[in-house]
């Protein structure tokens, strides 16, 4: 019995809140709330005292919208990816069905456009209904309606990190609960708040404003909200297209978005099995609605009502997998984490993420999905995403020369960042810096060998000098690295041809051609290391994850022991074929803004100490030779175009290099371990010997290149460059305490190390 006597007297709160509305609903009603009396005549201005002690105004901020990530595909943009807090596309009035418009007026507020953001008779309802139902009840108009989902929208805003630790993320979530339950708790006070916000905004907007407003912020279930992304969603179609059936649903779908939404076939409360029952009925209520209020006709309102719900569900993915489709994960990836590092985009990592998912941005990328496509066929004919044999990768990366835009970016591997990747996948991106995708880098080889030559013109020696290539062992006292390098000390230092052979003496230029490792170890005991360095360095090089590996000067690293990423690389090149100037990759050509506006995006940015244009002049005239008559042969297009550029092999084959250039596009493609020590020269692929199989996959690759850029000759060399007299020889101090130990060497066959591809716990 005492249960039942409290149940009894539950109506007491709800009695105080009927009254409190119906006082506000008399008053409005009193002052004749319409748009023209209430909102600017004087009575209202005498008669709404009752709100004095709440604020009037609501900030109307800019709505979540989904960013779009473009590509070009035959000279035009195509969408590659979209990223979404919300998925949204704010429309205007004129993209928004009349259909649509009627319903929801008809349903949700039919004197919508007599009151002037209250409508007195449904608060005078909804009153009575909170008394009788022991609750709040209705009676909100459509403005109200929208300042709720304002008040909401603030929250999303406050919702947690999940990158957070767990007690930030506790005091988060109690932050943006305390929040929800402020903008959505069903109490009088919040609906008196409702009301004087609502009249506030009718004085700032129209009518017409704040029923578009309405229906782009609204929520339509899951993570679709606003009319356009329900449209494309559930029916497959813009907003503006919707039939009176298609617009009555979306308008029901409003009436409980998470019981009444049409994408859940199972579900069987409402599912497709029943014909989305519930949501048929609200949905046949809504035509009702829309013929009493003379929206449409007895005839349309029958036709729409006999015609069964039938969705055609079209979502839109968030995220880098969707550009799986055009083999563009990875780049997608590379773009993602440029936004998110760039003081462009926001003042922390935080605010550029929310820029991205919620800024309705448009990202038009330098990206070329035709010679992407080519690149991956290339790549892939050859290179499997999984081997039996060993834990294999292969990627190609292309950049403009004198411009950095990135052409192509592709991978054997597909991407897949998700907590459990499928077999033969990874998130991990061989193209770039351990910051930009997870990789550590892959040594470089003989590829390296071109900064080496730059320093030996750059110091006065020439191309047709002779160079004894008979030693094999080099003490470290005989090599030099000025400050701030020294990096020298340790054990001697054993050096390795390709193929084990013994080469007394031969030019530079022919040792280029044949990537001869004796001669041109020999050639660093005349150089300073920390020039060839720096000499790389000029045209941005740098390793890929200093962290785990500190880019060196030693002796073993004029044969390619430390640890680039192949988008360095193919600048390098780039910067070689540009007179010396090179110039930081980009891949964002233009973002616009939600408003249509364009937004700064982060420029390339070109070598402050280039290269003396002579010398490169010199090292092309040399680096040409490899594809003329030297290891890469097998390799040119052969289309007229000139080329240069250099192979690379580490230690018993374990990374396989090759980057070429020409006047106007670099490319670099890199094969080998991700992990283990498997020679690739025991392996081949479709009958390619693995130490031959990068050639196999650059040649269609640069030819397709060619055909798209074509390409220029190369300046002329300067003759003392060629024939001067070598430089008199030079005592030089070492650097025997220096306190690193150099690495082992590495080249075509040298005694360089393997490589992990990849940061420690990150799975390849």
């Amino acid at each position: 019995m005492k249960s039942s006597g409290r149940r009894g007297w539950a109506w007491a709160p709800a009695l105080i809140g009927f009254v409190a509305l119906s006082t506000v609903a008399g008053v409005l009603a009193a002052a004749a709330v319409t748009p023209a009396v209430a909102l600017t005549g004087s009575a209202a201005d005498s008669t709404i005292g009752v709100f004095d002690g709440l604020p009037e105004y609501i900030k109307v901020e800019p709505l979540a919208q989904a960013s779009t990530m473009y590509a070009n595909l035959n000279g035009k943009p195509v969408a590659i990816a979209s990223f979404y807090s919300q998925n949204r596309i704010e429309v205007g009035w004129d993209d928004i069905s009349q259909n649509l418009k009627d319903a929801a007026v008809a349903t949700e507020d039919p004197r919508f456009y007599e009151h002037g953001g209250v409508d007195v008779t449904g608060t005078l309802r909804g009153a009575v209904l909170t008394a009788l139902h022991k609750d709040v009840q209705g009676g909100s108009s459509i403005t109200q309606q929208y300042v709720k989902n304002i008040l909401v929208q603030r929250c999303e805003n406050k919702q947690p990190d999940v990158t957070a630790t767990a007690a930030v993320q506790k005091k988060q979530l109690a932050v943006y609960e305390a929040c929800y339950n402020d903008a959505t708790e069903v109490d009088p006070v919040r609906k008196l708040k409702e009301m004087r916000y609502a009249i506030g905004l009718e004085k700032s907007y129209t009518k017409n404003q704040i029923l578009q407003s309405y229906l782009n912020i609204a929520l339509f279930g899951g993570r679709v909200y606003g009319v356009q992304s329900a449209a494309e969603y559930y029916f497959g179609v813009s907003a503006k297209a919707l039939s009176i059936p298609q617009a009555a649903t979306l308008v029901a779908i409003l009436n409980n978005p998470d019981n009444l939404r049409i994408d859940r076939p199972a579900d069987k409360a409402n599912g497709q099995a029943n014909g989305y029952k519930a949501t048929l009925d609200r949905r046949n209520y809504v035509i009702d609605r829309m013929a009493a209020n003379g929206k449409i006709t007895t005839e349309e309102r029958d036709a729409a009502k006999a015609t069964k719900i039938v969705p055609k569900i079209t979502p839109v993915q968030n995220g880098c997998m969707t550009a799986q489709k055009y083999h563009a994960a990875f780049f997608c990836d590379y773009v993602e984490r440029t936004i998110e590092q760039s003081s462009i985009f926001g003042a922390n990592e935080d605010a550029r993420t929310s820029f991205l998912n919620r800024g309705g941005l448009k990202i038009y990328t330098t990206l070329n999905l035709n010679l992407q496509g080519t690149a991956q066929s290339a790549l892939s004919a050859y290179i499997p995403a999984q081997d039996p044999n060993l834990n294999l990768g292969a990627s190609n990366v292309s950049v403009e020369v004198g411009t950095g835009r990135i052409v192509t970016m592709v991978q054997n591997r597909p991407y897949d960042n998700t907590a459990a990747p499928a077999p033969g996948t990874t998130a991990v991106n061989y193209n770039t810096d351990y910051n930009y995708g997870g990789s550590q880098g892959f040594q470089t080889g003989s590829s390296y060998k071109a900064f080496d030559l730059l320093e030996w013109l750059q110091e006065g020696h020439s191309l047709y000098e002779s160079v004894d290539g008979s030693k094999h062992l080099f003490p470290q006292s005989q090599f030099h690295s000025s400050a701030p390098c020294a990096d020298i000390g340790g054990a001697p230092w054993p050096v390795a041809n390709d193929e084990g052979e013994s080469v007394s003496s031969t030019t530079v230029m022919n040792a280029t051609a044949a990537s001869i490792n004796s001669i041109f170890a020999m050639m660093a005991t005349k150089l300073d290391l920390c020039g060839i360095k720096e000499r790389a360095q000029d045209l941005l090089v740098h390793g890929a994850d200093e962290q785990a590996n500190r880019y060196m000067a030693n002796p073993s690293s004029v044969l390619g022991t430390n640890y680039i990423a192949p988008i360095t690389m193919a600048t390098a090149y780039a910067g070689i074929a540009n007179k010396g100037v090179a110039c930081s990759p980009v891949a964002i050509d233009r973002v616009v803004n939600a408003d249509g506006t364009p937004h700064a995006v982060p420029k390339t940015g070109c070598s402050k100490t280039p290269i003396d244009p002579k010398v490169a002049a010199a090292a092309i005239f040399a680096l040409q030779g490899v594809l003329t008559n030297g290891t890469a042969t097998s390799a040119k297009p052969d289309d007229g175009v000139p080329i240069f550029g250099k192979t690379g092999t580490t230690d018993d084959s374990l990374e396989n290099w090759l980057v070429t250039s020409t006047t106007k596009v670099a490319q670099a493609t890199w094969v080998g371990n991700v992990s283990g020590a498997v020679p690739l020269r025991s392996q081949t692929f479709q009958g390619i010997g693995g130490g031959n199989v990068k050639f196999s996959i650059v040649k269609p690759i640069a030819t397709a290149l060619n055909a798209v850029y074509g390409g220029g000759s190369f300046p002329a060399v300067d003759s003392k460059y060629l024939y001067r007299p070598a430089p008199p020889k030079v005592t030089k101090p070492t650097n025997p305490t220096a306190p690193t130990a150099p690495k082992p060497g590495a080249g075509n066959g040298g005694n360089g190390g393997g490589n992990q591809g990849n940061p420690p716990g990150k799975k390849p």
